[in-house]
C-alpha cells in the first residue's frame, strides 16, 4: 500500500526542498516522488538536493520527473490539490487527515489505481488549473495567524498523516487490533447498576455526603460517559467499588459462612 501513494511537487524552484522532500517520504515509508517542471532540470545530483536528501539519496535518484501534472497523474485515481484555501471552482475541500483516512480505505476496498498528494511552488502555491485537474482540495490546519509552510514541511506531514493511515488499516487487515476496539459500549441499564453501585462506594469513603450530594454524580455520569465503557471495564470498575465497600475478607468471610450447613 505504501507504493500506492506518490507526492508530487509542481514546478518547484529550489532543488534542496526536493531533497528534502525525498528525506521527508522516505521516513514515513513511502518512496514514490513525482517532480513537475522543476526550475533545475538536473536536481538529482544538484549539491543542495543530495545534501538535504541525507539518507534518501535513493529516493532522489529514483524520482521520476515529467513536463506536465497530466503525465505525472498517469494511473492515478485520486489525486488531492494541496491548497491553503478553498478555489471559487476548485474540488471539494478536505483536512489532510481525512484524505488520508479516505486513501487508506480506498486501499481496503481495491487493489487498483493510485493516489497522489500534489504540491505547488514554494512561492505561489498550485495554479488554479492545476487545482482543477485533481479530484479534492486538501489542506493542512495551521494557525491563522501564520499558515506559511515550507514545501519540504508540507510534505512531511501530509507524509506523517498518510503513514498513520495506512499502517491502522494493515492492523485492521492482518488482525492487530487492540482489544478495547473489538468490545462494544456498556448498555444504559448496565451503566446506570454501575452509577448506583458507584455512588455507594463514594459514600462509603466520605467523599459523597448523601445528604448534599450537589453533582457530583452528574459530573461523573459524564465522565464516564464520556469514555464509552465497556462491560468487562464496567466489570472491574463495578469489583473496585465492592472493595471499597467491603473489604475482600469481610466479603470472603460472609461467602464461607453461607456454606456451613447446620
Amino acid at each position: 500500500m505504501f507504493d500506492r501513494i506518490r507526492f508530487v511537487l509542481v514546478a518547484p524552484s529550489h532543488p534542496g526542498n526536493i531533497g528534502a522532500a525525498a528525506r521527508a517520504i522516505k521516513t514515513m515509508g513511502f518512496r514514490r516522488l513525482v517532480v513537475v517542471n522543476p526550475r533545475v532540470g538536473r536536481y538529482r545530483d544538484h549539491p543542495d538536493a543530495m545534501a538535504l536528501a541525507t539518507g534518501a539519496a535513493d529516493v532522489l535518484a529514483a524520482s521520476d520527473s515529467c513536463a506536465t501534472l497530466v503525465d505525472a497523474l498517469g494511473g492515478v485515481t485520486t489525486a488531492y490539490a494541496m491548497t491553503g484555501y478553498d478555489r471559487e471552482f476548485g474540488p471539494p475541500m478536505v483536512d489532510v487527515r481525512r484524505a488520508a483516512l479516505d486513501a487508506a480505505a480506498g486501499f481496503g476496498l481495491a487493489n487498483e489505481g493510485q493516489i497522489a498528494f500534489v504540491f505547488g511552488t514554494e512561492r505561489d502555491g498550485l495554479l488554479n488549473e492545476d487545482v482543477e485537474r485533481c479530484q479534492f482540495s486538501c489542506a493542512i490546519p495551521a494557525s491563522a495567524d501564520f499558515s506559511s509552510m515550507n514545501l519540504a514541511h508540507a510534505v512531511q506531514v501530509t507524509a506523517y498523516e498518510c503513514q498513520l493511515a495506512v499502517r491502522g488499516l494493515a492492523s485492521v487487515q492482518s488482525g492487530q487490533v487492540r482489544f478495547a476496539d473489538t468490545d462494544a459500549p456498556a448498555g444504559v441499564v448496565a451503566l446506570e447498576s454501575f452509577f448506583a453501585h458507584f455512588e455507594q462506594a463514594m459514600i462509603a469513603i466520605g467523599y459523597l455526603d448523601s445528604r448534599e450530594p450537589k453533582h457530583l454524580m452528574a459530573r461523573l455520569r459524564r465522565l464516564f460517559n464520556r469514555a464509552r465503557l465497556t462491560q468487562t471495564e464496567l466489570d472491574v470498575l463495578r469489583g473496585i467499588s465492592a472493595a471499597i465497600i467491603e473489604s475482600r475478607r469481610e466479603r470472603a468471610g460472609r461467602k464461607k459462612s453461607r456454606l456451613i450447613i447446620p
